[in-house]
């Protein structure tokens, strides 16, 4: 569960959600995992598995019931801008344009920075998602795909040190993610980032990740397999498909989702 020069960890951390009945339902139990710097990690699972539960933990939106979770050696108290999450609903604000959401963000995390500096990182990142031409356009006159590269640039430009990824993509069409999921390797990679992403898409967790830490089923979810992706990068979609060990990969995560199911069909019988 240990990866050398670990950024981030996970230890022994159990959630538990009290009920409004007086009962309680354990959503996690002693999950443990170190993230290294620089590292793309794609949590996989079934639904209610834990997965968003895991990634709220890191966002510091939540706290552990049991157990902790460090960044850099600091217990994760609360969110802080070390740390950034896209979500899947984009969370733009519908009154401001494309550079004001981002130039709101810069400005809440570099208040000593001056009005220029500000302005330069807010161009930057902006033209880092390919938005140059809709930076003054408002949220309702962008698509689904753009308004999410607006949520990628907004989260870049505070330069986390953890970018966490909530199905950032699941509600795209199959063009526009493909773009996204390209342009958001390219990214992670130039910028050093280290990013946490949930997701259902087996291929989607292959393809951008360097690790796919796969829960089980809850209540009480735990870690059921960890895969090492070690697929070449700087990657492309059509060249990991070739790759002779892509296949192989993408059924032990099928394989493993499948167990699961049917472990879950059968607690469901039994009761």
């Amino acid at each position: 569960m240990t990866t050398p020069g670990g950024l981030i960890t996970i230890d022994s951390v159990t959630q538990v959600f009290h009920l409004d009945d007086g009962s309680h339902y354990v959503a996690l139990r002693g999950i443990k995992l170190d993230i290294a710097a620089g590292e793309f990690v794609s949590l996989i699972g079934h639904s209610g598995c834990g997965k968003s539960t895991l990634l709220n933990l890191l966002a510091g939106l939540s706290q552990a019931s049991e157990g902790g979770i460090l960044i850099n050696g600091r217990q994760v108290t609360d969110p802080g801008p070390d740390r950034m999450v896209v979500f899947q609903n984009y969370s733009l604000l519908p009154w401001l344009t494309v550079r004001q959401n981002i130039a709101l963000a810069v400005s809440t995390v570099y208040p000593g920075h001056s009005p220029q500096e500000r302005r330069e990182i807010v161009e930057r990142n902006i033209q880092a998602v390919h938005l140059t031409g809709a930076a003054s356009k408002f949220p309702a006159e962008l698509s689904g795909g753009m308004k999410q590269r607006v949520a990628i640039a907004r989260a870049l430009a505070i330069r986390p040190r953890l970018l966490l990824l909530d199905e950032p993509f699941g509600a795209l069409d199959a063009l526009t993610r493909g773009n996204l999921q390209q342009q958001l390797m390219q990214i992670c990679q130039e910028s050093k980032l280290t990013a946490v992403m949930v997701t259902h898409d087996v291929d989607e967790a292959l393809l951008l990740s360097d690790r796919v830490v796969c829960l089980s089923n809850g209540p009480a979810a735990g870690i059921g397999h960890i895969l090492p992706v070690p697929l070449p990068r700087p990657r492309d979609r059509l060249a990991v498909m070739d790759h002779p060990d892509y296949y192989h990969l993408r059924a032990e995560l099928i394989h493993f989702l499948q167990d699961q199911r049917r472990l879950k069909q059968l607690a469901a019988s039994s009761r």
